[in-house]
């Protein structure tokens, strides 16, 4: 051997340890990744190189981003999963035309070097969980392939250290994957019970509504919220202030007219022109008369009873007190405690085809914990506004066992019919995109 051949010699092994060093120097796998396809360019004097992990491109030659839609990209992912398919990606070897599909050869001509050399990166079991496509023009010699071993040797240790694990395309090979992909799709079909949540209030059941009578002014409110009544009991006392001046006006105005009509008919015997106003006197003194009775009747009714025995059900006294109100404005509610139903205000967005019968589980905010079964019974046709604006449905249900008390919210969850469980994930999400783009 020369001593240029000598040195030759030398400086690719000095060459080789830097690599190597370098190569165990790094601490992340993207510098790590950039060393491997960049580096050794001075060394080899290949056109580019190409770093797959576990069957996709992670690094270029001079390529800081790689596009996974790239045509040598997609070239050498193509070219390494042949190799593997074939039982070739375990040895470092000059990679033959004839390994390749036509379409790959194709592209190989097209886009890589005509020397190409497959250096596989293997990992303790000896299983290649990456490897690099170099290539280059010249061909490959024996003292660079023997260097291109060891070099490969260096890099998968060093590939180790910082990722231990192997990558999770090869943790999980494809049959694997299509296994569980299959029973994602199973369990995606598998029907369940379809459910909402809406919001909704335990309201008396047949209860009474008690509404203003008359047009006045609220003086008194004699009972509190949920307090018991009987029958007969006073429940609201309205001013009867101007209610008592027009009865008492009214019983004037009637002697007057009763004074007015005896006195004609005393006068009647000898007077004609009194005689023939006996039919006007009686009938103005009729008038009054009934003008009388209507005061008295709204004087009557400046005083509200309960009719039935039961709870007076209200908000807050203080909040009538004192307040103007208008014929048939509601009052409050005289309901018996026993007898209660489950009021739901159901979005339109979470209308589902509920039959009547279907169940419904009431969880009060005073006790998230316990649940209240129930019956629906009633489905409105046309949504109505509620309280903040919004648009819903108004359902009717009936508790299977002893109610809670009237006046408590919570939340009720009601349950439709079976479906797929894909159905029931993507409903929100369909109708959302459905809104969205106008279908």
């Amino acid at each position: 051997m020369t001593a240029q051949a000598t040195g030759l010699a030398e400086r690719a092994v000095a060459q080789l340890l830097g690599l190597e060093r370098q190569a165990r120097a790094t601490t992340s796998l993207d510098a790590l990744a950039y060393t491997m396809v960049n580096d050794g360019q001075a060394l080899f004097g290949y056109r580019h190189a190409a770093l797959l992990i576990a069957g996709k491109v992670r690094a270029l030659t001079g390529v800081s981003l790689v596009e996974s839609n790239a045509p040598f990209v997609a070239f050498a992912e193509q070219a390494a999963n042949q190799l593997l398919v074939q039982g070739r990606a375990l040895q470092a070897q000059v990679v033959k035309a004839d390994a390749l599909d036509e379409q790959a050869r194709a592209d190989w001509k097209d886009l890589s070097a005509a020397a190409v050399f497959w250096l596989p990166l293997l990992d303790r079991k000896g299983q290649a969980f990456g490897g690099l496509w170099i290539a280059r023009e010249q061909p490959w010699s024996e003292g660079e392939r023997a260097l291109l071993g060891q070099l490969g040797d260096c890099y998968a240790h060093a590939w180790l250290a910082l990722q231990p694990r192997a990558p999770w395309r090869l943790r999980w090979p494809r049959r694997r994957v299509l296994a569980l992909l299959a029973a994602a799709m199973a369990l995606l079909l598998l029907p369940v019970r379809q459910s909402v949540l809406a919001p909704a209030e335990v309201v008396a059941l047949n209860g009474q509504v008690v509404a203003a009578p008359l047009d006045g002014v609220i003086a008194e409110f004699l009972v509190k919220p949920n307090q018991q009544v009987s029958q007969g009991e006073v429940l609201v006392r309205f001013d009867a202030t101007v209610l008592k001046a027009q009865a008492d006006v009214a019983e004037r105005g009637l002697r007057v007219a009763e004074a007015e009509l005896k006195a004609s008919g005393q006068l009647a015997f000898s007077d004609a022109e009194s005689g023939a106003r006996l039919d006007l006197l009686a009938a103005r003194a009729e008038q009054k008369r009934a003008e009388l009775a209507h005061a008295r009747a709204l004087l009557a009714r400046s005083e509200i009873r309960a009719e039935r025995d039961g709870i007076a059900v209200f908000a807050d006294a203080q909040r009538w007190t004192g307040r103007p109100v208008q014929t048939g404005e509601r009052l409050m509610e005289i309901a018996d405690p026993e007898q209660a139903a489950l009021r739901i205000d159901l979005a339109v967005a979470d209308a589902l085809d509920f039959q009547t019968g279907s169940e419904v589980a009431l969880f009060l905010d005073s006790d998230p914990l316990q649940r209240h079964s129930a019956r629906l019974q009633r489905l409105a046709y046309e949504a109505q506004e509620i309280a903040g604006g919004q648009l819903a449905y108004r359902l009717d249900a009936q508790f299977d066992a002893a109610p809670p008390r009237i006046g408590l919210r919570g939340t009720a969850k009601l349950h439709g019919q079976r479906g797929p469980l894909l159905a029931y994930l993507l409903r929100r999400p369909l109708a959302a995109l459905r809104q969205i783009l106008g279908l």
